[in-house]
């Protein structure tokens, strides 16, 4: 083993315009986006692409349509052939895992010079048959034809939806906007404050639309010399809730509804609801579709190097990767786990809370964000929430207003970071998101001028 310590950095990198679900892109495969932001990346960072090691790409949504999707991606985008390519899964901090495990490769003395990103088509994921093939119905694609009207029939055989199944659980049996609320309830986030952040985010994300801060990293989508997406589609979707911000009030709760009430969401999650109980009358539920985020198409990536490497190609150093960290809490309070990585990667890193002049913080859910800032302060003395305010923290608007193509959000967020701290002119930022399972990652990078 070739282990040595040298210093991991942080080079051009690009991602997609992002999709919203069901529509701009729908009808993109996740490779062809994972290549389009490989591509970009080689072009800004006008680096050859005989001169890579390796791509690690994180993608959730892993299929046989793209076997090893690092792989497919890499031929696809002329990367050497013999050039490694790995694939990584880690629910929504995928990509976060995969600049992580760029850095791990660069250590340990495997290659000096790797592209990182993800990837998700959240439109394309599947409607599955679940079950043996070794039940009748299943024995082959033939009988599954055949049979195909009694499949719904089946005690021993299932049509499930791939989308809504890996967003649930299967531990704790509790869905992501679930978790959600189950936060919201034991830190006391109100709707009202969930819909009041849900809106700075589309207002900061639209305004920083309007400024050019995307400029610096998005590329379009084309297809046959045509622009498939141009920017960001979720927000500009929305972009009447900015100027009317009532509208948010008008959105149902998730789990309090003529259907579904908060005295029902208590029944069947109130155990996970540490030292709150419900109280009639009193009770409300809170998240919402519009103060959460979007389900989205979309692709990123950034050159990962060692020092040494990246001087030698003359390439522009846009920052050090510090450290990293990862922590896995109760799958039910999933959204507060970047409270939790935190600490590890500022530890990992040298960096105090305090010493940050910018924050990346995920979006999945407003009332995970909120309670985030609670948890934070109270267990770390980090102030997050202060951080905010400052317009330090999330400056160009989130997940809510950007939306969250699973796999690619972890190296979207790192490219916002990246590009914050160069408009910002600040020296140390971190970047930390949560994902289902209980699982939170972070990474602390320093601007090198």
């Amino acid at each position: 083993m070739n282990a040595r310590s040298t210093k991991i950095v942080l080079c051009a990198g690009a991602r997609t315009a992002i999709g919203h679900i069901s529509r701009s892109l729908s009808e993109l495969r996740a490779d062809d986006l994972m290549t389009d932001a490989v591509k970009a990346t080689l072009e800004k960072a006008k680096l050859p692409a005989d001169k890579v090691d390796g791509l690690v790409v994180g993608w959730v949504a892993q299929s046989v349509e793209a076997p090893n999707i690092a792989r497919v991606t890499a031929l696809k985008a002329g990367l050497p052939e013999q050039a490694q390519a790995i694939t990584v899964q880690n629910t929504c901090v995928s990509s976060i895992e995969a600049v992580a495990a760029a850095g791990r490769l660069i250590l340990s003395g495997e290659g000096d010079l790797y592209i990182a990103g993800g990837t998700e088509v959240m439109s394309r994921m599947p409607y599955v048959i679940a079950g043996s093939r070794a039940q009748k119905e299943l024995r082959s694609l033939d009988t599954v034809k055949a049979k195909w009207g009694t499949l719904l029939e089946s005690k021993t055989v299932a049509v499930v939806d791939a989308m809504e199944s890996g967003l649930t659980d299967p531990v704790k049996k509790i869905n992501m906007a679930g978790t959600a609320e189950v936060c919201a309830q034991m830190y006391g986030i109100t709707r009202e404050e969930q819909d009041a952040y849900a809106h700075e985010s589309f207002k900061r994300t639209v305004e920083g639309w309007n400024r050019g801060f995307y400029n610096s990293h998005v590329v379009p989508v084309k297809r046959d010399g045509q622009v498939v997406l141009e920017k960001d589609e979720y927000p500009f979707l929305r972009e009447d809730l900015i100027a009317k911000p009532q509208m948010l009030s008008k959105a149902p709760a998730l789990f309090d509804n003529s259907v579904y009430s908060i005295k029902d969401f208590f029944r069947d999650y109130g155990h996970f609801v540490d030292g709150v109980k419900y109280e009639e009358g009193k009770s409300k539920g809170s998240v919402t579709l519009f103060n959460s985020c979007g389900r989205s198409d979309g692709a990123s990536a950034i050159v990962v190097a060692s020092e040494a490497k990246a001087k030698e190609l003359g390439l522009e150093i846009l920052a050090e990767l510090k450290g990293w960290g990862f922590y896995g809490n109760n799958p039910a309070h999933m959204g507060v786990s970047p409270a939790l990585a935190a600490p590890v990667a500022l530890k990992a890193a040298g960096v105090s809370f305090d010493q940050l002049d910018n924050v990346e913080l995920h979006e999945p859910f407003a009332a995970t964000v909120l309670s985030i800032f609670k948890l934070g302060k109270q267990k770390y003395g980090h102030d997050w929430e202060s951080m905010f305010k400052a317009k330090r923290l999330n400056p160009n608007g989130g997940s809510i207003a950007l939306g969250h193509p699973l796999g690619a959000t972890g190296t979207r967020m790192l490219l916002n970071l990246i590009y914050a701290l160069r408009d910002s002119k600040g020296r140390y930022g971190m970047m930390a998101a949560c994902a289902g399972g209980g699982m939170g990652g972070a990474m602390v990078v320093e601007r090198l001028n």
